[in-house]
């Protein structure tokens, strides 16, 4: 039991540390145009990867309904940003709101907070406007598509936080480390 609860940490250490290397901070390109491209977008930057991970982390620290109305949210508002940057609205500050978002979700992760479910559900819209919106300015190919594979590879990495926490929920300091360093990462991106 005790080796079985090492090697997961191990695991998770080197999955962390492999998503926080600055050489994915902001690597938003790929090769590749249409469902391809969008199925990597979120895989190819620290900044998307671990905001993903950390909504369903956050979104499996909750109770009850939270626990899908979280990322629900996020998925729905994710499309919407995509939505404005195809119609060439101009949201100010977009990298800075997606390292924003890194940040706080870090934070909330590691304080496990208990916020209001508005507030939660409204720091989830507005965290994913900025990431679709990212992915709406760097669509490829079809954008029918593009936004297919961006939307199901968020909502695996969504789903793969969610069971890493379900599975290290008798490790809660190890979930509040993660929180930690997906903070770090946040504060490193905004600076």
């Amino acid at each position: 039991m005790k080796q079985e609860a090492n090697m997961k940490r191990h695991a998770l250490i080197l999955t962390a540390l492999a998503a926080l290397s600055p050489s994915l901070a902001f690597a938003h390109s790929t090769t590749g145009t249409g469902f391809s491209a969008g199925l990597l977008h979120p895989l190819m930057g620290a900044d998307h990867l671990l905001a993903m991970l950390a909504i369903g982390i956050w979104a499996a620290l909750q109770q009850g309904s939270l626990r899908l109305a979280i990322p629900g949210a996020f998925m729905l508002a994710l499309l919407a940003g995509f939505g404005l940057a195809l119609t060439g609205f101009a949201l100010p500050m977009v990298e800075s709101g997606i390292a924003l978002s890194v940040l706080l979700l870090g934070v909330v992760i590691t304080t496990a907070v208990r916020l209001p479910a508005s507030v939660m559900l409204t720091l989830s819209v507005l965290f994913a406007l900025f990431h679709g919106f990212a992915h709406g300015h760097e669509a490829s190919g079809s954008i029918a598509t593009f936004a297919f594979g961006f939307m199901a590879s968020s909502a695996a990495l969504h789903l793969s936080g969610a069971v890493a926490t379900q599975k290290l929920r008798a490790l809660p300091a190890l979930t509040r480390s993660l929180g930690a360093a997906i903070a770090a990462t946040g504060l490193w991106l905004l600076g």
